[in-house]
């Protein structure tokens, strides 16, 4: 298996550096391939700009457009040229990150605007009135999976179905179905550490010994059931979930879920 980490936190002593490190370590160590996007230590350019699309870049800038055209002419700035690649080479991704805000540091999101551009995560395939491209379930990313670990302040009751916070599967929703499973990659369940904030030295050894059970069953574990969006659950081109597929009492981000 060869695995991507991309890691988004300012100091290498904190606990996801810590569970980075002991992921590279888990992973090499059972036999397969590591490499290691740490933004932070890259010094990451996380803002978009005309910069990344070249002399050819339009005025106004219009960001799809232009990725999309830099990207078939090989004309992207080196870093997201380089990011790119090892999305594909590898089969798994793996993103390490603490809850800020409720949603990932600004670092990875900057990660995530440059990297993923036109012709590359989105714009792909056919659009017609039939098929409104490969997207979510297909896509140039297809075939690959990838797993959210994430460190949370908070008690865990707070991230409940009745918590203040709201249900931690509804916060990460957007990263897992809008940012992941849109360019075809399968997401699997997130491993969340709450209370970190609070946590003790002496619980480390716990928690290191779940991550290190979590990476070695990466290639067993069942990736969460989300909706393709061709498949035929959804009427074209309104891309409206069908009437009666929806299962019983479930609404919201969960319409989108199989089962």
């Amino acid at each position: 298996m060869k695995t991507l980490i991309v890691h988004a936190h300012p100091e290498p002593k904190s606990l996801n550096s810590s569970l980075k490190d002991l992921a590279v370590s888990t992973l090499e160590n059972a036999g397969h391939e590591v490499q290691v996007s740490d933004l932070y230590a890259m010094n990451w350019k996380a803002v978009v700009d005309a910069g990344d699309y070249g002399r050819h870049a339009s005025s106004p800038l219009k960001v799809a457009r232009d990725s999309g055209r830099a990207f078939d002419a090989g004309t992207l700035t080196q870093d997201v040229r380089t990011e790119q690649e090892k999305l594909l080479w590898a089969d798994t991704i793996i993103f390490q990150f603490p809850l800020w805000w409720y949603t990932m540091p600004a670092i990875l999101k900057g990660w995530v605007d440059r990297v993923f551009t036109s012709h590359f995560a989105y714009g792909v395939g056919e659009h017609s009135d039939t098929k409104y491209g490969e997207r979510f379930g297909e896509g140039t990313l297809a075939g690959r999976r990838a797993l959210l670990s994430v460190t949370v302040g908070g008690p865990q009751p707070h991230y409940g179905a009745r918590g203040i916070n709201g249900p931690i599967d509804d916060l990460l929703f957007p990263i897992q179905h809008g940012i992941l499973y849109y360019p075809g990659i399968e997401v699997l369940p997130p491993f969340v550490l709450y209370g970190t904030d609070r946590m003790a030295v002496e619980d480390y050894p716990d928690v290191a010994k779940a991550w290190e059970q979590r990476l070695l069953t990466l290639e067993s574990t069942e990736p969460i059931a989300f909706r393709r969006q061709n498949c035929g659950d959804y009427e074209m081109p309104s891309l409206r979930l069908r009437e009666g597929l929806e299962p019983a009492g479930r609404t919201g981000f969960g319409l989108h879920m199989r089962g």
